[in-house]
């Protein structure tokens, strides 16, 4: 496939808004959500350049739907610290639809097995290589699951041989809002003996056009960022601070 002019997330958005017809006002939220976010099985509209949503991948062959109060609690953060507006409606799309590039943040989570059709798998090329940002989460955190082996497998098949090498500690991501001088912060699920009872100091990633366009973890923030927004006043340390850094790399 011949590379495309390199493109930055907000002209991504921009183009994308505007090949769909846009014309819904945005939902900037002032504070804390107001309201628990709900879900669309199609999108209502695409976001304005300047919005955030977040959309949700639905893969057939597994659990896609797993960890669902993973946006509200992210869409929560994102206002707390940031100025960036957002809509406060997940959206859940396919690989091959063809919206898909109105959304430049694309969430994916599982346990089970990973399986894209030729259309789904060339719907997320086209994705990775116009400027979309695709953030897949392991549940299982478990680099022998099944999940992990599947999904590296159809990385393969998308972008040819080692596409997921792994992340520098210096690398934008990390510094892109809140500093992560360590590199990637650990999750509750790490320790508890789960998975492959391995601590994973990295994670990994797809680069295009000098931009990260896959980012891959084995760390399960989906299931540590999956509590009702609200309780975070009970934890000593807000841990969905790193979920900003994702949404902000992925918007600028």
């Amino acid at each position: 496939m011949a590379s495309s002019p390199a493109l930055s997330r907000r002209a991504f958005v921009q183009q994308s808004a505007q090949a769909l017809g846009v014309v819904a006002a945005g939902m900037a939220l002032p504070g804390a959500l107001a309201a628990a976010t709900t879900r669309t099985a199609a999108p209502l509209r695409a976001p304005r350049a300047s919005e955030f949503t977040f959309a949700r991948l639905r893969y057939d062959s597994g659990d896609w739907d797993y960890n669902p109060k993973v946006c509200a609690n992210l869409l929560d953060a994102v206002v707390q610290y940031t100025e960036i507006a957002v809509n406060q409606r997940e959206v859940v799309i396919t690989a091959d639809s063809k919206e898909l590039g109105a959304f430049p943040f694309l969430f994916m989570t599982g346990h089970k097995l990973v399986r894209f059709s030729d259309a789904e798998r060339r719907g997320l090329v086209r994705y990775v290589e116009e400027g979309g940002f695709l953030f897949s989460d392991d549940c299982n955190h478990d680099v022998n699951g099944l999940y992990a082996k599947t999904f590296e497998a159809e990385m393969v098949k998308a972008f040819g041989p080692d596409p997921l090498p792994k992340l520098p500690r210096n690398h934008a991501l990390y510094s892109a809002f809140f500093e992560f001088p360590d590199g990637p912060p650990r999750t509750s699920h790490e320790l508890n003996g789960w998975g492959d009872n391995i601590v994973h100091d990295y994670l990994r990633g797809t680069e295009r056009h000098g931009r990260l366009g896959v980012l891959y973890s084995n760390k399960d923030y989906g299931c540590e960022w999956d509590y009702d927004w609200k309780n975070k006043r009970f934890r000593r340390r807000d841990n969905t601070r790193f979920g900003v850094n994702v949404v902000v790399y992925a918007m600028t």
